[in-house]
């Protein structure tokens, strides 16, 4: 059997970063609590892994007891939350995903010139969530093209659209277009809001989908990109699993196929990746083959909020970043673990 892993795949900038705050806390706060504001990203196996390290996860603010740390995740939090946290006096660690952010600021500045912002989402996601709390009165959410003629506009030429940072370009595209037809006038974001990794990840599936028999997606149910990557690769009418883990393989998924590709949400450890790999390749044998699609360089720095953390604690956090496993090292990997592979550069642009 042929395995293809697309690259890129799994953690994205935004992920490393909300991770490495938690595990750096970890190695810093020793003896107290810490305490996440929802799940630090949206994948069960990141998540439990931190609860097995005594990382607590909540779901309201009010569960986190007076002067605790507590780590908003990197979907972001609405500025009630961070009121709700100033007035139980915790240490509240930033780590929200700059891009996120970037989306936030222009929520509030749109808002105060007096615009109406129509922002293209899932209603129920923590991002959506977070941003509309920014200037609740001011927006609206749209899941759909069938949401426009419901949309409630007091003046179409003062307008502007955002979007969720982990939309299918394809889909955000359609709604996009609908609101256009509808309103004319409605202005554009800035810059794009779907972030870099989610359009690489959704590129290189649709690049490589074609070439292949079956596609398994490694991620969780919750992770709104691991299931956009899922819904591509259906869209060319390939059979597509999202899958937590290689456990969750079923054997009939393969009858028939000669050829897999492999990829991995935004928030899903390289280590599933490996794992299922292995599991593969002893079951049916054959090689993998890494098809380089985009490549990827973005690295954000450790929060401002962790950082003034760790000088109140007397730690420098110069050149405090942990080191992760990253897509790149999976072919010295293969190496070692004498799996046959190749490399093939399909590379098309540089992020």
């Amino acid at each position: 059997m042929k395995l293809i892993l697309a690259n890129p795949r799994g953690f994205c900038a935004g992920v490393y970063m909300a991770i490495d705050v938690v595990n750096q806390l970890l190695s810093i706060a020793r003896g107290q609590s810490i305490y996440v504001h929802h799940e630090i990203v949206h994948n069960r196996h990141v998540v439990d892994r931190f609860r097995q390290q005594n990382v607590q996860f909540v779901d309201d603010i009010t569960e986190v007891p007076h002067d605790s740390i507590v780590v908003f995740s990197a979907h972001g939090v609405s500025p009630f939350i961070r009121q709700q946290a100033l007035e139980r006096n915790l240490v509240a660690i930033d780590a929200t995903c700059p891009l996120v952010t970037k989306v936030h600021a222009e929520a509030i500045r749109y808002a105060r010139k007096g615009y109406q912002i129509l922002l293209i989402g899932h209603t129920s996601h923590q991002e959506v969530i977070g941003t509309r709390g920014e200037a609740p009165d001011a927006i609206q959410v749209v899941e759909s093209p069938d949401d426009v003629p419901n949309l409630i506009i007091k003046d179409p030429e003062k307008l502007v659209y955002l979007t969720q940072t982990t939309l299918s370009r394809d889909d955000a595209s359609r709604i996009i277009s609908a609101l256009k037809d509808a309103f004319p006038r409605i202005k554009d974001p800035p810059s794009d809001d779907i972030c870099y990794a989610t359009t690489n990840r959704q590129s290189a599936v649709s690049a490589l989908t074609p070439q292949c028999d079956l596609v398994l997606v490694v991620g969780s149910s919750n992770s709104s990109n691991s299931q956009r990557l899922t819904e591509i690769a259906q869209a060319f009418d390939k059979p597509a699993k999202l899958i937590d883990d290689a456990s969750e393989l079923v054997d009939n998924w393969f009858d028939g196929v000669e050829t897999v590709l492999i990829t991995a949400g935004a928030s899903a450890p390289e280590d599933l990746v490996k794992d299922l790999i292995v599991e593969l390749i002893t079951r049916f044998g054959g090689e993998v083959e890494l098809h380089d699609i985009h490549h990827e360089s973005v690295e954000f720095g450790l929060p401002g909020t962790l950082k003034e953390f760790m000088r109140e604690q007397g730690i420098d956090p110069t050149g405090r970043r942990i080191s992760m496993d990253t897509a790149a090292a999976i072919e010295s990997w293969l190496t070692q673990q004498n799996v046959p592979h190749k490399v093939i550069d399909l590379t098309v642009g540089k992020t």
